[in-house]
This record gives structure tokens, C-alpha cells and sequence, in this order.
């Protein structure tokens, strides 16, 4: 397809740069705002176009040179060329956008952005892992931009190092595998003293394959699990019992988790994250607290140990199982949880018909609507939510402040996902 000089004036939600050709948006992958570029047109559409970088004109002076040599074929990062400042800063923008453009509201102030380790942050993850027969050997990574393809890794350095510079071996281990051809994908999944792989086997392994994998976990210090079938299917082959947990020292609390269950992917990001809301809740002795969404108790827990009493609502029954095993292993008797289907009408749930001082919502990315639609009750005087989307944040901010009579009165970034384009927020709301 033909090339074309472009300037780059913007930088999309999704990492790429945006220049404009007849007026049409053209969307450019590997540009940065104030760059110049040459730009080879890779598919046209009706309203825009996407382009890749040919060659770089001017250089913008927030670019550096990316740390991952898999930059630009792996899907799994989009930011890696922008410095670390600036992509605070676009982030920023993003939810500052997304408030004025879909929510109609602007915070009283703004929260400081919450930072933490830029590099090997990932304790959770999902490997791809595709047998090539041309190349004679298995292919583990990340999804390509082009998401029909598993990018041939041989590091990351995202996840944590004990699994991102061992990608290489790995791919080495599957490849040696009878099973090479059944194995479908690896999860990570880290707590804070194991790190433990997942194979998903879609065929009963060997001996021998059994005695690698055990081999390899032994030689890394790392668990190895076997999935053979649903969720409940993953147990133990090296060592005989794995322990995941990760602790939340301001709070004294420990949570275990199992390997596929939802928690935090960054756990330092994670700690800063709960001293924040418990910040901006504040919540006393005197107060009854709901927190909605609440997984395995990531925030219920903490809370409880400053509250009066707190509900912890959540959609998966097992993580409700575990968030109340979690309760008893920290000895804490104020905390209570329902499983219920948030997306659902829960207004006569015998929790949702409660009074409630502070409300904690930490929604998945298509937010919390059908619970502002009953939710919060007049006796509801503050509101932290915790978004992975600024879109949905934005449209319930507008809720809460134009139906429910709240004033937004901070919010900010957190850096969840450094190098990718995920804008994870926090918010607060008074009435």
C-alpha cells in the first residue's frame, strides 16, 4: 500500500498516533503526538484508516527506545516508546476526556496518578502456546496485534522475571513435550513467595511429559499445575499442595487466592491502590460499608478492619466461597458476603434493602449502571469507585451526579498496566 507524510497530533485510547489526511482520522501505530512521519497505509475503512510508522521525520521528545526486543509484534504492549511521564500524562487525558465528552462532569480536584514498578510487574497472566510444525517447535507468548497469531517470545518484561526471562525456556520445555501439539495455553499466576504455571493439557500427559514438567519446576522454583479440563479441574503436580496468597500489610491481612482466580495482575500497584481507597472512604467504627464487586475480598477485607461491619457483594459464587474462608483465616468477625449477579436487578436482595454509610464499587469494565439504578440509598453519604475503564466510570459519574446528587470530588490515574493503554482510575464521591 502506498506511503504518505503525515504530522501526528494526538494519541488515540489505544496507544496509537492520530493524523488526519483529507480530514479523515488515520490511525498509526508506533507514532507519537508532534512526530512527522512516513506512514505505510495498512487498511482503509469509512470513517478511518490505519497506518504503520515507514520512517520517523521529526522525534518527539518523549520517545525512547523501547526495553522489549518483541515491541511492535507483540500484542501485549502498545506504550513501551513513550517515557514513562508522558504516559502518566495521556492517561490522564483520557479520563479527563472521558468525564467532560461522556459524563458531563469534572472533579473538584485532582488525585496525584499512583505509581509503582515499571517493569516485571505482572503476577497474572495468560500465555498463548501454538505448535508450528514448519518451525518445529511451539511458539509461547502474547497474542500479535493481529490476534490470529502467538508472537514468538523470548522474553517479557512485563511479568514477573521468574516466568518473563524464562519464555524461552518454556517454549523449550512444550517443544520437548509429547503433548507439544495438546498443550493450549500456560496461566501465571503469583503470590507473594510461589509463582506457579498452569498447563492447560487437552490430552492426558505421559510419564515422561509428567517427569519433565516436574523436572522444570524443580530446576526454576516454580509450582507446576496441570488444567486438564474446567476451572476446577487444575490440581497440583509439583509439589504435592501450592499455597498462593499475597499479603496487605497496612491492613494485616492475608488473602489466598487459587491460580485462575481474578486477582490484582500488579501487586505493588495493588498495596498502593487500598491505602488510597481507604483514604478517600475513610471509614470509622461507626460506619456500615457495601463494597460491590468485591472478588476475594481485596478491599472488603482491609475496609473491615477500620469499619463498624462490611458487605462484600460479588457475581462468582467460588470467589464469595473464598472471600469468606479468607474473613476466618484473618480472624475477622464484621465482614459478610453475598454472591449476586450485579449486571441483574438486586433491589430486594435482603443486602441491597441495607442502609449503608460508604459505598466501595470496583466494577468490571462495563461498570456498575444497573446497580445505580437503586443504588445508593439516601443514607449514603460517600462513594469510591475503582474503574478499569474510563468510559464506564464517566457515564456512572454522570449517574451519581446528576440522579443521585453527589459532586465528584477527586479522582485520578493508577498505573496498573504500565506500557499498555489501560487507564485504571479511583474516584470519590460526596453528597
Amino acid at each position: 500500500m502506498q506511503t504518505q507524510e503525515v504530522d501526528i497530533t494526538d494519541l488515540s485510547h489505544d496507544g496509537r498516533g492520530v493524523a488526519h489526511i483529507d480530514g479523515k482520522a488515520v490511525f498509526v501505530i508506533g507514532a507519537l503526538p508532534g512526530e512527522r512521519v512516513v506512514v505505510r497505509m495498512a487498511a482503509r475503512h469509512r470513517n478511518f484508516d490505519e497506518a504503520r510508522v515507514e520512517a520517523l521525520l521529526t522525534r518527539s521528545p518523549d520517545r525512547v527506545e523501547p526495553r522489549c526486543p518483541h515491541f511492535g509484534q507483540c500484542g501485549g504492549c502498545a506504550l513501551q516508546h513513550l517515557s514513562a511521564a508522558a504516559q502518566i500524562a495521556a492517561k490522564q487525558r483520557v479520563l479527563a476526556e472521558n468525564f467532560e465528552r461522556i459524563g458531563k462532569v469534572e472533579p473538584a480536584r485532582w488525585l496525584d496518578p499512583l505509581t509503582d514498578a515499571e517493569w516485571g510487574y505482572r503476577r497474572k497472566g495468560r500465555l498463548s502456546v501454538k505448535w508450528v510444525a514448519k518451525k518445529g517447535k511451539a511458539l509461547v507468548g502474547f497474542r500479535e496485534e493481529n490476534p490470529r497469531f502467538v508472537a514468538d517470545l523470548s522474553e517479557c518484561h512485563t511479568l514477573l522475571p521468574e516466568v518473563g526471562l524464562r519464555i524461552a525456556a518454556i517454549g523449550a520445555l512444550v517443544t520437548s513435550l509429547d503433548a507439544k501439539q495438546s498443550i493450549a495455553q500456560i496461566e501465571i499466576a503469583a503470590g507473594d513467595d510461589t509463582v506457579a504455571l498452569v498447563f492447560r493439557n487437552l490430552v492426558a500427559l505421559s510419564d515422561a511429559d509428567t517427569a519433565k514438567l516436574v523436572a522444570f519446576g524443580k530446576e526454576h522454583d516454580l509450582a507446576i499445575l496441570l488444567q486438564p479440563g474446567g476451572p476446577d479441574s487444575v490440581h497440583a503436580l509439583w509439589p504435592e499442595t501450592v499455597h498462593l496468597a499475597f499479603r496487605i500489610e497496612q491492613a494485616d491481612v492475608d488473602i489466598a487466592f487459587r491460580p485462575l482466580d481474578f486477582v490484582q495482575v500488579n501487586a505493588g500497584l495493588n498495596r498502593r491502590m487500598i491505602a488510597r481507597a481507604l483514604d478517600l472512604l475513610d471509614p470509622t467504627r461507626d460506619d456500615r460499608v457495601l463494597d460491590l464487586f468485591c472478588g476475594l475480598g481485596n478491599f472488603t477485607l482491609p475496609v473491615a478492619r477500620r469499619a463498624g461491619s462490611v458487605v462484600g457483594v460479588e457475581g462468582e459464587a467460588k470467589l464469595v466461597a473464598r472471600a469468606r474462608e479468607n474473613a476466618v483465616a484473618n480472624g475477622i468477625a464484621n465482614a459478610e458476603f453475598a454472591a449476586a449477579d450485579l449486571a441483574a436487578d438486586q433491589r430486594g436482595a435482603p443486602w441491597a434493602v441495607r442502609d449503608y454509610d460508604k459505598l466501595l464499587l470496583d466494577p468490571p469494565r462495563s461498570g456498575a449502571a444497573a446497580v445505580l439504578e437503586y443504588l445508593p440509598r439516601k443514607s449514603t453519604k460517600r462513594i469510591v469507585y475503582v474503574s478499569c475503564h474510563p468510559g464506564s466510570l464517566a457515564r456512572d459519574a454522570g449517574t451519581l451526579v446528576q440522579q443521585h446528587g453527589f459532586t465528584l470530588m477527586a479522582a485520578g490515574v493508577m498505573d496498573m498496566f504500565p506500557h499498555t493503554a489501560h487507564v485504571e482510575s479511583i474516584a470519590l464521591f460526596e453528597r
